[in-house]
């Protein structure tokens, strides 16, 4: 029977790391030496326990995050292995939110990379404790020194050497341990180290070493400081205080590895049993603003980070249990979908493989599969609960085509299969576009999109087209004009009348109507008899007055000159775009006592409405984005030129740290591609993040050339 783990006999990790810092090799040597897999695998061989997916395979690395259970010294260790490239950054921050800790590595012959400091901000803004992992100790170009001496100028003095090699390079196979005072020795198969007495050359470095991790103890609280400036501090006493400061983000352990040799992570593992913080340390918000901490006696209540859909087996959830204890069998209620689920089966996982269990206790991590109804940021809940958790926060998308099935038979299933994708990685964001008349989605870069492609054509044998996305632009007026279109039809019995004389005028906010407008040599007053303010769904606003006196127009056609002027909103005359921000006044008209309708005043509406429009200076607005590049401080010139050549406002800058992070208002119809190019101007050391601002007025010559080529393409559909 398998081993009930409680909260405080577990430890949530994230592992992670940028690519090619062998994060894959190094979680196969420790599911190796937990002994859940009795031979290691390669990613040369594709097949590692983490990269199961025919994707994964086929580019060779990962692309999903991986949970993996891991049992050792009675102690259990969920470890989600997380992607490396940024462009799965959301798998990460998924995982992130659901567990106590974070292990960044890094190789000891490349140190520093882009990715060691995309990982270290996503760490940071989540507020997790941290720790790194240098690996690749043995590596013929390894310097170890220079790679501890780089994470400290990027990432300043909380970094902490807990062990450093002896002998790092091709012969690596001994590294001095600074918290248990002993040289760690391993023979040429790795594995479990002979720990012998530090080596006499080494001893006043170490004693000096471990005089620090005296003092980072000390911090931790006053009985230590009193201590340490007193007798001194116990080992026990040093490993109390050391957890306390690690926990807080005060320090970040440095320890070094070689996953390919196996050396050092029966060490790395044991330093996570002992140091990380486990799931009782930490409460989880709901959406209430309550503070849940794991307890096996409370309700019990679950939340699924992960859902994937896995070759032979169909969608498998993993969750975290966030209190009390989940049984096989046990019947709970989704939170957010209102609907029921019955836990038939749970699974302890490592990577592809699977366990059965009976049971999972509080702050524990497993999946189950055969959920009809739940997806990723779902709550289930026993009858008793009603608890219902904060979703996790993504990074907003930086890449977006339009997507489309080579044969357009296939339109109702691509969509299908792009909710289910979504529903995969919400990273992925699908919008059907009824403007655009486009599926566009999103993601977090070239590579993200490329794999949504990859899978969609060689595991569900659809095939699609990449474009590029359509610009949603806005068209609005800047000033006055006025119309009047009379509609009438006979055709034998009744006819169709109706005739609308308006007015429009751009609409701002808190600007009356005037009381008088001239246009030519005529002068029309305005008495306000009845105001309608509709916001528009696409932004923005059209605003109605009824300023019609002795009943030219029935006050019951005045819905059927509405239904026109919008039927004119949602399709402006200048691109077909979406209009906005205008008032019209409705100040006469005529109707026909037999022939009057509402058909005729819709018409007489709509028509009237599109002449005044056209008469009215009409410009067209395109949508507008705020930037952030964080961007290191020698390379900022260059994506500062870039940004101008794309019709950027920049808007300010700020220094982080290496970095500075500059700010600037920027066109959507410029930022197609800004993720490859922002990554080929900066060999891929910087990042940005883009949200929707508001929309603004295009240069003249952008709309002089929109409407040119919307002319030509209504052309060329007739």
């Amino acid at each position: 029977m398998a081993k009930i783990y409680h909260a405080n006999e577990i430890k949530n990790i994230a592992l992670m790391g940028g690519s090619g810092s062998g994060k894959t090799t190094l979680m196969e040597s420790m599911l190796f030496e937990s002994g859940i897999i009795k031979r290691r695998g390669t990613i040369e061989g594709q097949n590692t326990v983490c990269d199961y997916f025919p994707v994964e395979k086929e580019y060779g690395y990962s692309v999903f995050s991986s949970v993996c259970n891991i049992e050792f010294h009675d102690k259990k260790l969920n470890i989600i292995d997380c992607a490396g490239a940024d462009d799965f950054i959301g798998g990460t921050a998924a995982a992130l939110q659901m567990v106590g800790s974070a292990v960044i590595v890094l190789t000891a012959n490349e140190g520093v990379t882009v990715g060691t400091e995309n990982h270290f901000r996503l760490v940071e803004s989540k507020k997790k404790p941290l720790a790194f992992v240098i690996n690749k100790c043995d590596h013929d170009n390894a310097d170890f020194e220079k790679t501890f001496n780089q994470l400290r100028e990027t990432f300043g003095n909380k970094c902490t050497l807990i062990q450093y090699p002896v002998n790092a390079g091709n012969g690596f196979n001994a590294a001095i341990d600074v918290l248990k005072g002993k040289m760690l020795v391993w023979k040429a198969e790795g594995g479990a180290p002979e720990e012998k007495d530090i080596p006499a050359a080494e001893q006043e470095k170490v004693a000096e070493m471990r005089q620090q991790l005296q003092e980072q103890a000390a911090e931790a609280d006053e009985t230590l400081l009193d201590k340490f400036l007193g007798e001194g501090l116990t080992d026990e006493e040093i490993m109390r205080g050391l957890q306390s400061v690690y926990a807080d983000g005060s320090m970040y352990p440095v320890i070094c590895t070689s996953g390919l040799r196996d050396m050092g992570i029966r060490r790395l593992m044991d330093f996570l049993i002992t140091m990380a913080p486990s799931p009782e340390q930490f409460a989880y918000p709901t959406i209430d603003g309550k503070a849940i901490r794991p307890q096996d006696g409370a309700p019990t209540s679950l939340y699924v980070f992960k859902t994937s859909v896995e070759p032979h087996i169909g969608e498998v959830n993993y969750f975290r249990v966030m209190q009390g204890v989940v049984r096989a069998g046990d019947d709970m209620q989704n939170m957010e979908r209102g609907s029921k689920e019955r836990i038939s089966q749970l699974f302890s996982v490592a990577g592809g493989m699977r366990t059965p269990v009976d049971e999972v206790h509080a702050g524990d991590i497993a999946a189950t599969v055969k959920l009809k109804d739940t997806r990723t940021g779902n709550t289930l809940n026993t009858k008793d609960c009603d608890l219902q958790y904060a979703p996790i926060t993504y990074p907003e998308p930086k890449y977006r085509r339009a997507i489309r099935p080579q044969n357009e038979a296939d339109n109702e299933k691509l969509a299908a299969l792009l909710t289910r994708m979504h529903e995969e990685d919400p990273s992925w964001v699908i919008e059907q576009s009824k403007e655009l008349r486009q599926t566009i989605v999103s993601g977090q870069g070239e590579f993200h999109l490329r794999t949504l492609k990859w899978r969609l054509e060689n595991n569900d044998k659809m095939m699609i087209e990449f474009d590029e996305p359509k610009i949603p632009y806005r068209e609005t007026i800047t000033k006055s004009a006025r119309a009047d279109y009379r509609h009438k039809k006979q055709s034998g019995g009744s006819g169709q009348f109706g005739e609308v004389h308006l007015i429009v005028e751009p609409y701002e906010e808190g600007v009356p109507v005037k009381e008088t407008y001239k246009f030519g040599n005529q002068e029309y007053r305005i008495s306000v008899k009845d105001t309608q303010e509709i916001p528009l769904d696409w932004g923005g606003k059209v605003v109605l007055i009824n300023s019609i006196v002795g009943g030219a127009i029935d006050a019951r056609f005045i819905p059927a000159i509405l239904k026109g002027i919008m039927d004119r909103m949602e399709q402006g005359p200048l691109t077909g775009s979406y209009a906005r921000d205008v008032r019209v006044i409705i100040y006469d008209g005529k109707m026909h006592p037999v022939d009057s309708n509402e058909i005729s005043f819709r018409l007489a509406g709509r028509n009237a409405f599109a002449q005044a429009f056209r008469e009215a200076n009409p410009k067209i607005l395109e949508p507008i984005y705020e930037v952030e590049v964080l961007v290191p401080g020698d390379l900022m010139g260059d994506v500062m030129s870039d940004l101008n050549g794309r019709r950027g406002m920049v808007l300010g800058m700020e220094a982080e740290k290496n970095f500075q992070r500059l700010k600037a208002l920027v066109p959507l119809a410029e930022m197609s591609n800004y993720s490859t190019t922002l990554s080929s101007l900066t060999g891929g050391r910087a990042t940005f993040t883009m949200r929707f601002k508001d929309y603004e007025l295009v240069p003249g010559d952008v709309q002089e050339r929109l409407i040119k080529d919307y002319a030509s393409q209504q052309s060329d559909e007739e």
